[in-house]
């Protein structure tokens, strides 16, 4: 099924989510659905993403992202391990503890666990084992805030 450009969805749903205090983390069409991953700052819950859900129904059917075909429209959290995707994520988690995990091998490791210190549009630089790794983000396969079980 074709969908509209996932960047221009985001776009028109940003109008609806800012009032309600939601951020738009990702658009994602796959097969027949239309999922949109929101954030708040306290998190999200099943009735923040039924709020959302209700709240742009009609007005997504009004931009028509499936030009025409039925589709399902889903509204979720994006989950605590989702990766990284936009310089936002990295904001919210500057100064928390992230994972990287590489394509190759850095110092012989593949995964790094440690504070996000800082970063740009060319590196990530990550706080672990008493020292300081600056990272190039082409190395990167994946960073995700780490999620720690007690």
């Amino acid at each position: 099924m074709k969908f509209r450009p996932e960047g221009e969805i985001r776009q028109f749903l940003e109008k609806y989510a800012a009032p309600m205090g939601i951020e738009i983390v990702d658009v994602e069409a796959k097969g027949e659905e239309l999922t949109v991953f929101i954030e708040t700052e306290g998190g999200v819950d099943l009735d923040t993403c039924e709020k959302f859900h209700n709240a742009i129904m009609e007005p997504i059917d009004e931009l028509d992202p499936s030009f025409g075909a039925a589709y399902t429209l889903n509204v979720s959290s994006p989950g605590l391990d989702r990766p990284f995707k936009t310089e936002r994520d990295f904001e919210r988690n500057l100064g928390k503890e992230v994972e990287v995990k590489l394509y190759a091998p850095l110092k012989g490791k593949k995964l790094l666990e440690g504070v996000l210190a800082a970063y740009d549009e060319n590196s990530v630089t990550v706080l672990c084992g008493g020292g300081e790794e600056k990272i190039n983000r082409t190395r990167i396969a994946k960073i995700n805030k780490a999620i720690k079980f007690d």
